[in-house]
């Protein structure tokens, strides 16, 4: 029988699947793509609580929905750092991740321009989950070459040890669920 956990966040509720990672640990699988009423109420709940940006910035893929739709809301440009160099990329510049919900080391990268872009602005990072912060990281770095002031590191959850940290905004905790 396959299990469930019950997620309460920005006046919703959803059933998320638990996903087993290795034999001791287990998440709650949460996927914002293709729920678009959980996507526009956390995007207004997470843009209420963040000082005054320019810019947001988030990794693909899980994170742009969100970003997207906080964009939409209040018209604020977002930039999307890729898992990949694409073609029309000039100059990339990539930092390297490693991800709870990956298997292998991957990098980030962001085109020139939009490296450029991010100088001198008070940027945002955004994601739908924070765990381990791997990912945060590698996107700090991308800023901190870009020359963009951080002025806030911001998900929909916080998941496990996450919760605990307070350089981060977030809107609910999400567990990690020991195995029996």
């Amino acid at each position: 029988m396959e299990q469930y956990y019950t997620l309460h966040v920005a006046g919703l509720t959803r059933e998320l699947p638990v996903c087993k990672l290795n034999d001791d640990l287990s998440i709650a699988g949460f996927v914002m793509f293709s729920d678009v009423e959980l996507t526009i109420a956390c995007a207004k709940a997470l843009l209420e609580k963040l000082p005054e940006y320019d810019v947001l910035l988030t990794a693909e893929s899980k994170g742009i929905p969100l970003a997207y739709e906080m964009s939409r809301q209040n018209g604020k440009k977002y930039i999307l750092a890729r898992k990949s160099i694409k073609l029309y990329m000039r100059n990339p510049v990539g930092v390297d991740v490693k991800s709870i919900t990956t298997d292998r080391i991957q990098t980030l990268y962001l085109d020139v321009e939009d490296k450029n872009y991010l100088e001198g602005k008070r940027v945002v990072i955004v994601d739908d989950v924070i765990s381990t912060g791997e990912s945060l990281r590698a996107l700090e770095k991308l800023v901190e070459k870009s020359g963009g002031d951080i002025v806030a590191k911001a998900a929909v959850l916080a998941e496990g040890d996450a919760a605990e940290r307070k350089d981060i905004i977030f809107l609910e905790q999400l567990p990690l669920i020991a195995n029996k």
